[in-house]
């Protein structure tokens, strides 16, 4: 017996040195039993710091402080929620810094206890994260191309629209002229002139039906766990930070936990900004910071923001920057803020931007938190 016991405990120990995902072995109070080779890699604390010690100081806020509480509603329901599926958190290092993870976990009973092993993947620098993330990416790429094209139908109706009617009255004008004007021609071109107004008009109405059908896009607003939300975003658009020395912080308020949103409209809106933040911070040679964070306010509203230590904003840019074909980039349609204002005013809240204090950008939007009685689809 003496025996086997100390051979599954070799094969134990080979298993943890080899494998090649981090490994992580916990019991049912979150304490972590074993730490493989590439975990101490991963994580950056060696097996005699972290074992004994709650796994939760492996994840960022808010999950660290709800993790013990997740695996108590398991241990008195039985439900299984993320056990046995793969899913796409944050992790968080020993220096504090966070990185998109690919997280599965299997469960063991041993007599009348639980263990439980996590199996982790590191998406920073993986070419897996295109496959794992390819779901996300579709939902968010045809929600972007289908809002830009309603922003850009919108923007042609009303500029169209007003040389269109300036056409039709000028036509119409021309029509009265020749109505005082005698002879066969004057009748014929009388009947050309106001058929060609009727045409301006049709094609008012055309661009204006055009605009109101995008407008109506498909949107699905549930209660959604925000830092879920932000997970999902953060993970797809934070692909190569790591080669380019980015610095990823996130402060997620506990408090800031559900919001009232369509979830992918919200990811399309998060993608977009942490994008244009890491974009910005590339064409600087300065400490590259990029801080995604979130804050829940007293009027019932939940802020989040998404900063960067670039160059800044000049204030005249920053007055007109939500305006449809206004860029600061020389490829830029100009239309990526302008959807974020539809996106968040469609919601209800607001978007803005302001200076970051030492040097840079912040820009934060708004929207509803969700009410504790409204149905939640949250995990």
């Amino acid at each position: 017996m003496k025996a086997a016991l100390q051979t599954a405990e070799a094969l134990l120990h080979s298993i943890l040195q080899t494998v090649p995902d981090a490994m992580i072995v916990i019991d049912e109070r979150g304490h972590v039993e074993s730490f493989s080779a590439t975990a101490e890699r991963l994580f950056g604390y060696s097996v005699d710091e972290i074992v004994g010690k709650n796994i939760r100081q492996l994840m960022p806020t808010p999950q660290r402080e709800q993790h013990d509480g997740y695996i108590r509603r398991y241990l008195d329901t039985n439900e299984r929620r993320i056990i046995g599926i793969g899913r796409v958190v944050v992790g968080q290092r020993k220096d504090g810094t966070t990185f998109p993870m690919h997280l599965t976990i299997g469960e063991l009973k041993l007599a009348d206890k639980h263990y439980f092993t996590g199996f982790i993947r590191d998406l920073t620098d993986q070419q897996l994260t295109e496959i794992r993330l390819k779901e996300l990416q579709s939902e968010v790429t045809h929600m972007s191309r289908f809002t830009a094209l309603g922003e850009m139908a919108s923007t042609l109706a009303h500029e169209i629209n007003q040389p269109l009617t300036a056409i039709s009255n000028y036509l119409k004008g021309c029509q009265r002229l020749l109505e005082r004007i005698e002879g066969e021609s004057a009748v014929v071109l009388r009947d050309a002139v106001g058929k060609a107004a009727d045409q301006a008009v049709r094609a008012g109405q055309i661009i204006r039906r055009l605009r109101e059908f995008l407008s109506r896009g498909e949107s699905e607003r549930r209660v959604e766990s925000l830092p879920k939300l932000i997970e999902d975003a953060s993970a797809l658009a934070l692909i190569g930070t790591k080669e380019n020395g980015i610095d990823v912080s996130f402060r997620l308020d506990p408090e800031a936990d559900r919001v009232l949103a369509d979830r992918i409209q919200i990811q399309q809106v998060l993608v977009n900004l942490i994008r244009n933040a890491i974009e910005v911070m590339l064409e600087s040679s300065g400490r590259r910071e990029l801080g995604i964070g979130t804050a829940w306010k007293a009027d019932g509203m939940v802020e989040v923001s998404v900063s960067d230590s670039g160059a800044g904003l000049a204030p005249e840019v920053a007055a007109s920057l939500f305006q449809p074909f206004v860029t600061t980039k020389q490829k830029g349609m100009g239309l990526g803020l302008s959807i974020c204002r539809t996106i968040v005013e469609a919601h209800g809240g607001k978007i803005w931007v302001e200076g970051r204090p030492g040097g840079g950008t912040v820009f934060r939007f708004s929207l509803r938190a969700a009410k504790v009685e409204e149905p939640s689809l949250v995990e």
